[in-house]
């Protein structure tokens, strides 16, 4: 049940599911090594799950892209349970569309509105400023407007 959990934190933040799968493998790997380090404070899925984001920022800021990418509503309320005959996106479609969006405001966006970290928290993890945090999900958050909304104009035209 954990594996499913993290391994959909890991699909969130990564291109493909062979990336996802790796990474998860390295979250397991850290998450055995630092089980001594878990006080029993707050939930061990949590625990597991700030582990895995932190190897998943890890190997996002390995690659180049990633380095180079800083330049709504929560989930729950974006992303339909179902398709309707209206053109809202499935869920599958909202995360295809997230995958859209750069590394850095993908990596930001996961963090704020799907794991809860607060911008200073972002910040820190990821050596930047808070402002650029709230800048980047700003951005984020515009660019899945567009996406949504070319998705809309096109579901219609199919209709």
């Amino acid at each position: 049940m954990l594996a499913s959990k993290l391994l959909g934190v890991c699909v969130r933040y990564t291109k493909n599911r062979e990336e996802a799968e790796d990474c998860l493998q390295e979250a397991f790997i850290k998450i055995f090594q630092n089980l001594t380090t878990y006080k029993n404070e707050g939930s061990f899925e949590g625990w597991a799950r700030k582990i895995t984001v932190n190897v998943l920022l890890d190997y996002l800021k390995s690659r180049k892209s990633f380095q180079n990418s800083f330049d709504v509503l929560e989930v729950e309320n974006y992303i339909p349970d179902k398709s309707d005959s209206h053109g809202n996106l499935l869920k599958q479609d909202v995360v295809s569309v997230i995958n859209m969006l750069p590394d850095g405001k993908k990596t930001i966006f996961n963090m704020y509105v799907v794991e809860g970290f607060s911008h200073k928290e972002i910040a820190e993890m990821l050596k930047i400023s808070e402002g650029t945090s709230k800048s980047q999900l700003s951005k984020a958050k515009e660019m899945l407007i567009e996406l949504h909304k070319k998705h809309n104009a096109i579901a219609n035209v199919a209709s």
